[in-house]
């Protein structure tokens, strides 16, 4: 056991060039050591397990090496190497200022700064951890760190960069580490798997990268660990077992079933994935990832921030075919909804099932839209009974009437010339129906989702893509207040709602309120209001204003006294009290 070295010490880069996903460091770095132009102060910045350290380190043994390469790597042969790899550097000081946060501390490295290096030309303090210096700490540091002796070079590394003082940003050069990517870390993986004689599925070490979220040492973690559970032959299934990660079969099955409005099978399908031990809030935001990864497969130009295995994204090309985009993008969004509130939820399962019936409901909703379009598309057909017209040549009266009826085709009109678009058009014979073809115009967002906006002969334009029956002021109140309903009586949107009655001209609703803050605080739900009133009212060109109700000779009471004023005026005993206490304003 003591001959047991985990892999995230016994693969760690020592050079560069091993060094995972930094490349856009390393190249800066190795040309700075080759030009010659070393600041004398580095900050590393960036999330924990990408390399800051490593890289600190592989940076102050690269400086001392007295055989540099030309590539910008270190020899690790000569002396200077020799005695870093042993651990027996004197030039490379290490100081952990989690642990080593006090100005004593600081005092003591400033003192020992004094001192030129054993060997070589430099001698190198990595800080690691900098944001945990105290303020006095920082401030003991700043004048070294701005201007240090020759010899010496300053290395700091942090996870919070905006904890560390502007005063210290200013004086080093910045480096940002990103997070590697999913592919980089497999690839690493599959590479000590393989010096380990270790068997791994591709899946596997996928699933193992995506979980560390862009950590290489918690990927190297968890892959000691799944080792330790399943032997030498890793699989994707005792990867989904050890670290508790809800398969993607899950997600693929319960999607299938939200899209054919099948809400029973996916209730038993989130049944299953409860009695798994699993929660119901990691499985909302597994859905809207699922969701979220659906979406980027739509379009093979966002295919690339798609970061799975080649079989799972297949399986995203073969779904995101059957879902449409309004389904996508709502179930991301009621995901998104469910995920705020699930925490304040007294009945979490209940409120995980109502989201997935709505997003079911999608589906459902889409297709009789579709329905409803179709219908409507359908060319009118009118019957009617007409009289034969007289030839031009015949003086004799016409025939009576034919009892059968005849069909009238609406006529094709063909796309007029500019000049003929200007001339008024001939009356239509008499009983031939005349069919208006409306004229199609674009929106922003409505055309963006594949809306369709026509114009009504008297220029008014409308959505055409759902139901418009008229409904009364009685019907409008009755949704009103339905709507009020889904916020608490007491609570200040629901008093805000019930204040007045909205009143509706045609399928414009207007609504009076009291001031602008109230406007503000009312659009901000406006979206679902909306929804929610053009579904109770069946008619989709339904709209709402907010009007504030100020007559011209209202004045706004502004500073503390005109507030005082208006209060006494509508309660005298307010300033009876003012008067008896004599207090002041």
């Amino acid at each position: 056991m003591s001959d047991f070295i985990v892999s995230a010490r016994k693969y760690r880069p020592a050079t560069f060039e091993t060094v995972v996903g930094q490349q856009h460091i390393t190249n800066t770095l190795k040309n700075a050591i080759l030009n010659k132009q070393l600041a004398h102060a580095f900050l590393f910045c960036g999330p924990r397990g990408v390399g800051k350290t490593t890289c600190a380190r592989i940076l102050a043994k690269t400086i001392n090496c007295q055989n540099l390469q030309p590539s910008g790597e270190a020899c690790d042969q000569c002396d200077s190497c020799e005695s870093f790899r042993n651990g027996q550097s004197f030039n490379i000081v290490e100081l952990d200022a989690a642990s080593n946060n006090s100005v004593d501390n600081i005092r003591d490295l400033i003192d020992n700064i004094r001192f030129a290096p054993q060997l070589g030309k430099y001698k190198i303090y990595i800080i690691d951890e900098v944001h945990m210096l105290s303020s006095s700490a920082f401030n003991a540091f700043l004048k070294t760190l701005e201007e240090p002796p020759p010899h010496a070079i300053f290395i700091l590394a942090t996870t919070d960069k905006h904890k560390i003082l502007p005063t210290i940003l200013s004086r080093c050069q910045i480096f940002d580490f990103n997070r590697i990517k999913v592919e980089d870390i497999a690839h690493h993986l599959a590479y000590i798997a393989n010096n380990e004689h270790v068997n791994a599925e591709q899946d596997a070490l996928h699933m193992i990268a995506q979980k560390a979220d862009g950590g290489l040492r918690d990927a190297c973690s968890m892959f000691d660990q799944i080792v330790t559970y399943s032997g030498n032959n890793i699989t994707y299934q005792n990867v989904i077992e050890n670290l508790n990660i809800l398969d993607y079969d899950y997600y693929f099955s319960i999607t299938e079933a939200l899209i054919q409005n099948n809400i029973a099978k996916a209730f038993v399908i989130f049944d299953t994935i409860l009695s798994k031990g699993f929660d119901g809030h990691l499985f909302i935001n597994g859905l809207a990832s699922h969701f979220r990864n659906l979406l980027v497969t739509k379009d093979e130009s966002t295919l690339q921030l798609l970061e799975v295995a080649n079989i799972i994204k297949q399986k995203y090309k073969e779904q995101c075919g059957k879902a449409s985009m309004m389904f996508l993008i709502n179930g991301r969004n009621v995901c998104a909804r469910t995920d705020f509130q699930y925490k304040g939820s007294k009945n979490q399962r209940l409120l995980v099932e109502l989201t997935l019936m709505q997003i079911a409901n999608t589906e459902a909703s889409a297709a009789e839209k579709k329905n409803d379009i179709a219908e409507q598309a359908e060319p009118a057909v009118a019957k009617v009974n007409v009289a034969p017209m007289p030839s031009p040549s015949s003086n004799t009266e016409p025939a009576a009437p034919s009892a059968s009826p005849i069909k009238v085709e609406p006529p094709t009109s063909a796309a007029a010339s500019p000049a003929k678009a200007e001339t008024p058009a001939p009356a239509a014979p008499a009983g031939e129906v005349k069919k208006i073809q409306p004229k199609i115009v674009t929106t922003g967002i409505a055309s963006f989702l594949n809306k369709k906006v026509v114009a009504d002969s008297d220029g008014a334009s409308k959505l055409n893509d759902g139901p418009t029956e008229n409904f009364t002021n009685e019907q409008l109140q009755t949704a009103w207040i339905a709507f009020a309903a889904r916020f608490e009586k007491s609570s200040a949107m629901n008093v805000t709602l019930t204040t007045r009655q909205p009143r509706a001209e045609g399928h414009k609703i207007t609504y009076l309120i009291e001031n602008a803050a109230q406007q503000v605080q009312l659009n901000e739900i406006m979206q679902d209001l909306l929804a929610f009133i053009r579904t109770e009212l069946k008619n989709i060109n339904t709209s709402v204003d907010f009007i504030i109700n100020r007559s011209e000779t209202e004045r706004i009471p502004y500073t503390n006294k005109e507030k005082f004023e208006v209060m006494a005026k509508k309660n005298p005993a307010v300033l009876y009290l003012k008067q008896k206490f004599e207090g002041e304003l």
